[in-house]
């Protein structure tokens, strides 16, 4: 077999072997991930785009077991995390954004509620097989949040002193009040 991210198995045949996957991959390997960056990123001002941002690493590591609980079903337990560029959504400009995904899933036939699952996100197929790539890219999408900012707002502003340093624009009434003052 090629790369155990990408071939396609059922999450029986991956948790009977006890399949674990560490795995650093670049953005440009996901393809609905790199569309989601690209969108945001072209909102910006050509000047301002990242350089490389779809070499930007989601690393993490998948762990495939059967379950002695939940009623011998495959599971999967995992971590995914990255820094993905973005644009904050308070000062306009972009940024590196972290993000951590945490997979615990029970791979269920239908039959199993969310009740009976302990902390295990109930994940049905649509079809028998899948790739452990598409759950991890899934994973890092939700984990973008609805509108990325800094985690500081000082850092926004900031970059808006630095843009009014750069920036000298023309007013006609700047020295109007010195000009007022002068007279009286």
């Amino acid at each position: 077999m090629g790369n155990p991210l990408r071939d396609l198995r059922t999450p029986s045949d991956l948790a009977v072997s006890g399949q674990v996957i560490e795995f650093t991959e670049k953005v440009s390997e996901f393809e609905h991930l790199e569309r989601i960056v690209e969108a945001d990123l072209l909102a910006l001002d050509p000047a301002k785009l990242p350089l490389n941002w779809r070499d930007s690493v989601v690393a993490g590591k998948l762990t495939f077991r059967i379950s002695e609980t939940h009623e011998g079903q495959p599971v999967l337990e995992g971590h995914v995390a990255g820094k993905l560029d973005a644009v904050c959504q308070r000062c306009l400009w972009p940024f590196r954004l972290p993000l951590e995904a945490q997979l615990r899933l029970v791979f269920s036939d239908g039959n199993q509620s969310d009740d009976d699952c302990d902390g295990y996100e109930v994940w049905e197929l649509a079809e028998e097989t899948l790739r452990p790539l598409d759950l991890v890219e899934e994973a890092i999408i939700m984990a973008i949040p609805f509108s990325p900012m800094h985690t500081e707002s000082t850092v926004c502003s900031k970059l808006d002193e630095k843009i009014d340093e750069k920036v000298k624009t023309l007013t006609p009434f700047a020295d109007l009040k010195a000009q007022m003052a002068s007279k009286n």
